[in-house]
């Protein structure tokens, strides 16, 4: 029987001492020895002659539980802090963080098409607010003629488009645990392929973030001018929202995104159905003064051009912003119910449909509408013609509000897509590791502060102007789609699959309409901001690629084979305790010396002979057996005469390892940290490079 008692404790019969495990039974490693546990265990007398029992005391019973022999699982209890500046922080960051949480309540929602629209689609959906106005921004440079060519120019992206949703619809189908572009092209093209659609990715990420909360911004600023001029401040502030959100935990419940995107669809096409109808009425008119106004500021601004094959191809260029987003449900596949393929599938369908009606319907109606960004307008195209359509009421407010919502969560979108590809390249060690670990709310933490940090320092460089961004944005995207639909061609080709003889066509298609626009894109952007990217993907690459090679040439100098190498025996360590002079700390820095070898060396380093005799006189009369060695420094420096005795000292005995024991203090109070211990921090930066060289810290706790 065991009895615990109030303080944590149990009594159980054993006939023997021996190491106590769970249930009861003694701890056994595998080769039959004991395993020594946190129990304390007492033999007792029982009460009749010659029995005994043993008393198992468990003092982390509050701190940990046992899990089996030789396994330890920590409770909560064990991660609190101990300080008060460790209290302090953690307060900090449960409040803006929260409790942390189990890895175990990771859990992740199986979504139906209609949630898993609203999760994944928001990103592409929420890019028709603004693509319709990028491409008369540039068409408008030709003069009013040249806007005859806005529709042209848009069908063609809605043909590109249907194009690229026909390619996914393959991959979904082929990679049904998902296939994002990495992915795809690291399966069939391998590491280089792969590691160029990771940076274009890595990057559009980051563009999305800074494009849509901008865009997120205008919205805003188009309802309420005067906000404007603080458009970088609140811009800042939403991507350190998002940041902080994300952090926290967002949870993947399709009902918390449903609301914002499916108020910006019923608005939106509200906003497209309630404008055709009013045209087909005739009670909604071109405003031919401020269409007029429009073009003049143009033209006096003198940002004018002729109009040309290139220019149209600028516009084509600027526009492929409809497209960024498209591959987030091919991510996403594992995220739906069953059948997850054929889900997701019929989504992006829908999706790309949706879409395309909503850039087609801005754009017929800001063409019909004679709408016409001015050189230096702060309202987006989208408000205009919701001002146009319902006026200045409520409805124009509620569509102003949806715009903004969805942007924000198009932003929210690559918060978790960043993080994850994040996860992917540090498990393929092309990322550092710490891009790996999860924080305290099971959140990618690494990834998304990253993600937030180049965010905003791109909207401040950029002063949170949607329109100097987006020449950076689409060709990033074009690059992933093109590296991912060339490893769709290459699989159907070598692997010969069911239903090959069409989805080899239909992704041959996809790769060079996608590749040609990705060029388009380089050629027609280039001097307007594309080259920046252009630069930064081939850099990136090359870091990744680094990385990698770095990691692997640990992992081969790390390796060992258990059988092959058993357990080395090095012979006594070499220990150096450097002395200031003789006091409490030093001496219990030298007693714990002396437990680990009595091969042991007092040092200390002066230019005040005086005072070394005072120490040596002061050490022959503590009467310790550590010898005491003095190193005279003429140019007062500490470490250089230190490293050089331990240099002699290796070169004495090799094989030897050499430990070098700090004295450190504590201080009762933080404050009082900078004014101890400098010294010994300069000398343990010295010796972290120094090889076979170990350094031990012994703190000595100041009490007042």
């Amino acid at each position: 029987m065991t009895t615990p008692n109030a303080e944590g404790s149990e009594t159980e019969p054993k006939p023997s001492d021996s190491t106590i495990g769970p249930n009861g039974r003694e701890a056994r490693a595998a080769d039959g020895s004991a395993i020594p546990t946190v129990h304390i265990r007492e033999v007792r007398q029982g009460k009749k002659p010659g029995e005994r029992y043993v008393r198992v005391h468990r003092p982390f019973h509050e701190t940990f539980r046992e899990a089996g022999p030789d396994t330890l699982v920590a409770r909560q209890r064990a991660y609190a802090p101990r300080s008060k500046l460790g209290r302090s922080w953690q307060g900090i960051r449960r409040f803006l963080i929260g409790v942390p949480l189990a890895t175990s309540q990771l859990a992740h929602e199986r979504l139906s098409k209609v949630k898993a629209l609203a999760v994944f689609a928001s990103d592409a959906l929420s890019s028709s607010s603004y693509a319709t106005e990028e491409i008369l921004r540039i068409l408008v440079l030709a003069g009013a003629a040249a806007l005859s060519l806005t529709l042209p120019v848009a069908g063609a992206i809605g043909l590109l488009l249907a194009i690229v949703a026909i390619s996914y619809r393959q991959t979904i189908k082929a990679y049904p645990l998902g296939g994002g572009s990495y992915i795809v092209s690291k399966d069939n093209l391998g590491t280089w392929p792969a590691l160029i659609a990771a940076s274009a990715l890595l990057t559009s990420y980051v563009l999305t973030v800074a494009v849509s909360i901008s865009a997120g911004v205008l919205a805003l600023t188009s309802a309420v001018p005067f906000l404007h001029e603080h458009r970088v401040l609140l811009a800042v502030s939403l991507v350190g929202l998002m940041t902080l959100i994300n952090l926290r935990g967002v949870s993947e419940s399709g009902t918390i995104f449903a609301a914002p995107t499916y108020l910006f669809l019923v608005t939106a096409f509200g906003m497209i159905g309630f404008g055709l109808f009013r045209i087909a009425t005739g009670s909604l008119v071109p405003d031919e003064a401020a269409t007029a106004a429009a073009l003049a500021s143009w033209q006096e601004s003198g940002m004018v051009e002729a109009l040309s094959a290139l220019l149209v191809l600028r516009a084509f260029a600027q526009g492929c912003a409809a497209l960024t987003g498209t591959e987030a449900i091919s991510d996403g596949v594992p995220a739906f119910k069953p059948p997850e393929w054929q889900n997701a599938r019929a989504t992006l369908t829908w999706m790309a449909i949706i879409l395309a009606a909503l850039f087609l319907g801005i754009s017929y109606l800001a063409t019909h509408l004679g709408i016409i960004p001015a050189v230096d307008s702060h309202e987006s195209v989208v408000s205009m013609i919701a001002r146009s359509v319902f006026g200045d009421g409520a409805l124009y407010y509620l569509m102003q509000v949806a715009t903004m919502l969805i942007l924000v969560l198009a932003a929210n979108t690559a918060f978790a897509d960043f993080p994850r590809l994040s996860w992917f390249l540090a498990r393929d060690h092309f990322m550092p590791h710490q891009f790996s670990f999860r924080g305290d709310r099971l959140a990618f933490s690494t990834g998304i502060i990253t993600l937030g940090i180049v965010s905003a320092l791109l909207v401040v460089v950029f002063n949170a102007d949607t329109h100097a961004l987006i020449p950076l944005y689409a060709i990033g995207v074009f690059v992933a789609f093109t590296c991912s639909q060339a490893g769709m061609v290459k699989r159907w080709w070598t692997r010969r699959e069911r239903g090959w003889h069409y989805g080899l066509p239909v992704n041959v298609v996809g790769a060079l309409t996608t590749g040609a626009v990705a060029i388009i894109q380089a050629v027609a952007q280039f001097t307007h901001g594309a080259w920046l990217v252009i630069v930064l993907i081939p850099i990136q690459v090359i870091i990744l690629r680094r990385i990698n090679a770095h990691y692997m040439r640990v992992s081969d100098q790390l390796a060992m084979e258990p059988t092959a190498e058993p357990m080395r025996e090095l012979p006594d360590p070499i220990l150096v305790v450097p002395v200031p002079g003789l006091n409490r700390a030093v001496g219990r820095t030298l007693s714990y010396a002396r437990a680990l070898s009595k091969n042991v060396t007092a040092v200390h380093v002066t230019d005040d002979l005086e005072e070394a005799g005072a120490l040596k006189r002061r050490w022959k009369e503590w009467g310790t057996d550590v010898p005491l060695v003095i190193l005279e420094s003429e140019y007062r420096s500490l470490n250089g005469p230190l490293m050089l005795y331990i240099d002699a000292l290796a070169k004495k005995d090799p094989s030897a390892p050499i430990t070098v024991v700090l004295a450190e203090y504590v201080p009762r109070h933080w404050w009082e940290w900078p004014l101890h211990n400098q010294t010994a921090l300069r000398l343990k930066w010295a010796l972290f490079f120094r090889p076979n060289t170990a350094v031990v810290d012994v703190p000595y706790h100041l009490v007042r």
